[in-house]
């Protein structure tokens, strides 16, 4: 069966500036994922799904990988993250979510929790 992911061309230029304005932690996360070095998957970075943006998006496995920044310290980000994460769920989208200080502070336990993750798919 395949599954069709909306997608709002709207957002496409916001995600190309997403593109060349991405956080340090997205920018070290992304060196591991680019050219399909992680189990040869296919990720894409700020991908456009429906009417949001994830950071990293492998559509083989409907997974997309979120990176939160302290801007997502917040109750009314992590609000609309929780929302927005509902709906792309009801789609079909799986997630994993790590802080940006994981990322740029223990990328080994990143990279470990996400090639278990991706082993038991």
């Amino acid at each position: 069966m395949v599954r069709i992911i909306p997608y709002n061309s709207n957002l496409k230029r916001l995600a190309n500036k997403l593109r060349k304005d991405m956080t340090y932690g997205e920018v070290l996360l992304w060196n591991e994922l680019k050219e399909n070095k992680l189990f040869g998957f296919d990720f894409d970075r700020q991908r456009c799904i429906d009417n949001y943006i994830v950071d990293f998006y492998c559509k083989e496995l409907f997974l997309a990988i979120e990176i939160d920044g302290m801007s997502h310290n917040n109750e009314e980000t992590f609000a609309k993250d929780e929302i927005r994460q509902r709906k792309l769920e009801e789609l079909g989208v799986r997630f994993i979510r790590f802080s940006e200080s994981e990322v740029k502070n223990d990328m080994m336990n990143v990279l470990r929790v996400l090639k278990v993750y991706l082993l038991t798919l």
